[in-house]
């Protein structure tokens, strides 16, 4: 017969204890840094963006989730219910279903967790030498003259790349060096690329690129000979290996990362000839605006030279002067006009007093002149004239010869 307890015994609910075991499950932190290795089932993908499946093996299964953000990420892996894959992520509680979890950030599929750890280690080694340091990247040509690729000769990316260039630069010089681009071959075939193409061709920027795969098919890029070779390029590295979510270590030593070969091409050509044709054409309007500007200012520089020059020219000066002579040709005349006018004055007063003085003025007065012939002796005596002489009479209107007959 069960006897009751003497001592209290805790009584939980339900929420008390799925959150005092989800506080146990995150404080472990070899759960909050997981691997598990499992095949998707019930794999689904709701309209939020979110994705929920479960991981199962023989023996157990684990519900997942990957959160949109994460989601977005991981879109390059093609998951698919009945896919063998390897879950990263943490342990946690869904406290209102009452159920543990994993909230997954990264997937890859099962058999690459060696050679992602490879990846990791040599990642770092590199990145402690500072082969991925934004202070040694350097800047891509804005105008490529020759463009260097270094890729499958066979491959789809050269199609894209070679077209890509055709369409925005077809100006630029194209050299291949030819690579294998996956297989045990390709990192030394990629190393004597980039240097050839460093020594012989001297391109203006170099594109490392190849299609998508997995990480096997991308190992070579791994390569630590080829990451150092792209590190030691003289000449700018662009990188388009894989698809957008590939990241290989050639990504983090290339000088600028696209995330294909197409967008390679692109970034290499920056400013692509129908730039160009814009760019000539508003500098051609700028250019022709510049012109208009300087001949209205170089037009009234001519006008006020002109007018400066009409001011001091020598047609002005013998306008000025012509009309200075003018100006002394009337004061001359109005000068020689007055002068003649004293003048005529003067003669009149003259004439006035010669005529007043003259004798025949005196003769019409009823007075005559007697003078003796001969001598022409203005006779003024009696005494000057003797009885029975000749004399001559000058009259106002005429003359006239007398005899004396007497004297007194």
């Amino acid at each position: 017969m069960n006897q009751p307890s003497l001592f209290q015994v805790r009584r939980w609910s339900v929420t008390e204890l799925t959150r005092h075991l989800r506080r146990i499950l995150e404080s472990d932190d070899s759960l909050q840094d997981a691997w598990v290795q499992g095949e998707i089932s019930n794999l689904s993908r709701p309209a939020s963006g979110h994705i929920y499946f479960t991981l199962k093996d023989a023996g157990a299964a684990l519900k997942c989730v990957i959160w949109k953000g994460d989601a977005m990420r991981l879109r390059g892996i093609p998951m698919q219910d009945g896919m063998s894959i390897e879950a990263h992520g943490k342990i946690g509680v869904y406290e209102p279903g009452g159920q543990y979890q994993l909230y997954v950030d990264l997937v890859r599929p099962a058999g690459e967790g060696a050679l992602f750890a490879e990846y990791l280690r040599l990642k770092a080694l590199l990145e402690t030498e500072g082969l991925f340091s934004g202070e040694r990247k350097r800047e891509i040509p804005q105008f490529p003259r020759k463009i260097g690729i270094l890729t499958s000769p066979t491959g789809a990316a050269l199609r894209d790349m070679l077209n890509t260039l055709a369409r925005r630069m077809p100006l630029a010089e194209v050299v291949l060096a030819p690579s294998a681009v996956q297989g045990e071959a390709a990192p030394l075939e990629l190393v004597a690329g980039l240097q050839k193409l460093n020594s012989l061709v001297k391109p203006d920027v170099i594109l490392v690129a190849r299609g998508g795969g997995s990480i096997e098919d991308l190992w070579a890029f791994n390569d630590e000979r080829v990451v150092r070779a792209v590190a030691a390029s003289a000449v700018p590295v662009i990188s388009g290996v894989g698809h957008e979510t590939d990241f290989t270590l050639t990504d983090l030593a290339a000088d600028l990362r696209a995330p294909t070969p197409t967008a390679a091409a692109e970034l290499a050509t920056a400013i692509s000839v129908s730039d160009l044709a814009g760019y000539v054409h508003n500098a051609a309007g700028q250019l022709g605006n510049a012109m208009l500007m300087i001949l209205d200012e170089k037009e009234r520089a001519l006008d006020e030279v002109n007018g400066r020059m009409r001011y001091v020219s020598p047609a002005r000066r013998l306008l000025t002067e012509r009309q200075r002579v003018d100006e002394a040709e009337r004061r001359l005349a109005r000068g020689l006009n007055q002068r003649l006018k004293l003048e005529q004055a003067q003669l009149k007063g003259l004439a006035q007093r010669l005529e007043s003085l003259n004798p025949l003025a005196i003769l019409r007065r009823g007075y005559a002149v007697v003078t003796l012939p001969g001598s022409g002796k203005v006779v003024l005596t009696a005494s000057q004239a003797a009885v029975g002489s000749d004399l001559h009479v000058q009259i106002a209107e005429g003359e006239l010869k007398v005899r004396v007959t007497e004297s007194g």
